[in-house]
């Protein structure tokens, strides 16, 4: 199975139903399936041959589901990026994956502009509207120029679909590269456990350059469904669009329903009609934020626990698994369910060796949404990938009905809204401050995002210098869900021996009487 085989289906089928609605307009499946083979040959007609790289820096429109589906009919590899980086990281990820093609959406060419000149391997650079730019095609053009007949390019489900990078303890960002396979598999164990039907309308308000895109716009997309696109998330637009627009289904990461009921006053009061189902997933929950919000919108809940390195979904905890919580067993809510289907998961010690129920240790999971491998990194693939497993660097326990629950992480990766926050790319921006001497970045508790980046200093001997200050250096520095939100000042940093930093001695009063050593709201 290929990606756009399920377009073409529905094309077919179902061709005058709504593909996707977004800013007033409005795509019918049969205009979709055209649309994609048009920008496909026109990737293929630039020479954009098998396996060649494709990336795309935009926020939610319309016309980013269109990419995936024609990347996949091309057989070029999409490779989204994450807006909310800074320039500095898009080019750091633009020169390890080296694409031929970068389309931009309106808001983001001053920004590619500024790193354009060191964007040797970009041959064309395409931007969002109907008129070309001085140096950049109109994304219109390729949309709409050209044939309409799928180009001849023979693509196989375990031909590279999608790279998407995610940050490691290393500081450097790794391209996970999916294959067509993988990713209809998930898209599948997604519809298993949040089923869609023809005609339902997903909310699509989580960005489509995360995972988060399968359950989000593909699942949906591919059972015959329209994606709802918002570009942004506000919560009372999100509550109002959930209550007249005909939504059905919609995924939404923990964040987002703690601000929804703590922002929105009459969330309660609304019908929500035709509101089925509600996936959440990216970071843990709260049992307080789930019981509002199951209370506010009563409809069914699913969530799930995954990672860019498997597609999106290793496991679930339904609509049922959530009724049965809610009944009798309160300690569901804190768990992450059981696996998709086709999917194994164990626990192991620290010298590999499984462990029994209820024991923790580092989880390992194998299926067939796992990961191809990182892109240009076969030692971190061999590692990530041992014995069959694909390693988690998470901790936790698997209970004796199958249930898992989430307890920590081995690696001291920061994950705050829902998004990865790599510890080195931080703390080399600290330290490159005049006044810092060394430099930690630990994850603390937060009500809103889950974890919250602090940053530790030690200043430089006879130099000053305060939070806002230091606060201030990194604002243009890094991604709006990187930076530092406080700043602590020691003497030294606590290390071993060795000179490792004590992270957890750090984090240990942060965290002290938590459940759990990962942030939930």
């Amino acid at each position: 199975m290929r990606l756009h085989d399920f377009l073409d289906y529905w094309a077919r089928e179902r061709p005058e139903a709504e593909f996707v609605f977004g800013g007033g307009r409005s795509l019918t499946f049969a205009e979709a399936a055209t649309a994609a083979s048009r920008l496909a040959n026109r990737l293929v007609g630039v020479g954009c041959g098998k396996g060649t790289r494709v990336a795309v820096l935009a926020r939610n429109a319309p016309w980013y589901p269109l990419l995936y589906f024609a990347a996949a009919k091309a057989g070029v590899v999409l490779l989204p990026l994450n807006c909310r980086l800074a320039p500095p990281e898009w080019l750091r990820i633009l020169h390890d994956a080296q694409p031929a093609v970068l389309i931009v959406g309106r808001d983001f060419v001053a920004g590619a502009d500024e790193i354009r000149g060191e964007l040797e391997a970009v041959r064309h650079f395409v931007a969002e509207g109907e008129d070309d730019r001085p140096g950049w095609s109109a994304l219109d053009r390729w949309l709409s120029d050209g044939s309409a007949r799928p180009p001849a390019v023979e693509v196989g489900a375990a031909d590279a679909l999608w790279q998407m990078y995610t940050s490691g303890t290393t500081g450097l960002p790794k391209g996970a590269v999916l294959s067509h396979g993988a990713v209809c598999w998930n898209i599948v164990q997604v519809g298993l456990a949040h089923p869609v039907f023809p005609g339902d309308r997903g909310l699509v308000v989580l960005p489509m350059f995360h995972a988060a895109v399968i359950p989000a716009a593909l699942s949906v997309l591919c059972r015959g469904g329209s994606a709802y696109v918002l570009d942004a998330f506000d919560p009372e637009q999100v509550v109002d669009v959930l209550d007249e627009e005909r939504i059905a289904v919609a995924t939404l990461v923990p964040t987002m329903l703690q601000a929804i009921v703590s922002v929105v006053e009459n969330v309660a009061d609304r019908r929500y009609d035709v509101l089925r189902s509600i996936y959440y997933g990216a970071s843990p929950i709260a049992e307080s934020t789930l019981r509002g919000v199951i209370d506010a919108f009563g409809c069914g809940f699913v969530q799930s626990y995954g990672m860019t390195e498997a597609a999106q979904a290793l496991t679930f905890l339904t609509a049922d698994d959530h009724r049965l919580a809610l009944a009798s067993r309160p300690e569901l809510l804190l768990s992450a369910g059981r696996p998709a289907a086709g999917t194994e998961l164990q626990v192991i010690d620290g010298a590999d060796s499984p462990l029994p129920a209820g024991t923790p240790g580092e989880i390992l999971a194998r299926g067939p949404q796992v990961m191809s491998g990182y892109w240009r990194r076969p030692e971190a693939t061999a590692h990530a990938l041992r014995a069959g497993w694909l390693h988690t660097g998470d901790v936790g326990r698997i209970d004796e009905d199958g249930y898992l629950f989430i307890e920590d992480r081995l690696s001291d990766m920061i994950v705050s809204g829902g998004e990865n926050v790599s510890l080195r790319v931080v703390e080399d921006v600290l330290l490159a401050h005049p006044a810092i001497a060394d430099a930690a970045v630990i994850g603390v508790p937060d009500a809103r995002w889950g974890e919250a980046v602090k940053a530790v200093v030690v200043l430089r001997s006879e130099m000053t210098c305060t939070e806002e200050e230091i606060l201030a250096f990194c604002r243009p520095r890094l991604g709006s869900f990187e930076r530092p939100r406080s700043v602590d000042f020691l003497g030294e940093l606590p290390r071993t021996a060795t000179g490792k930093v004590l992270r957890r001695v750090l984090r240990e009063p942060y965290w002290a009487g938590q459940d759990r050593r990962v942030g939930g709201v």
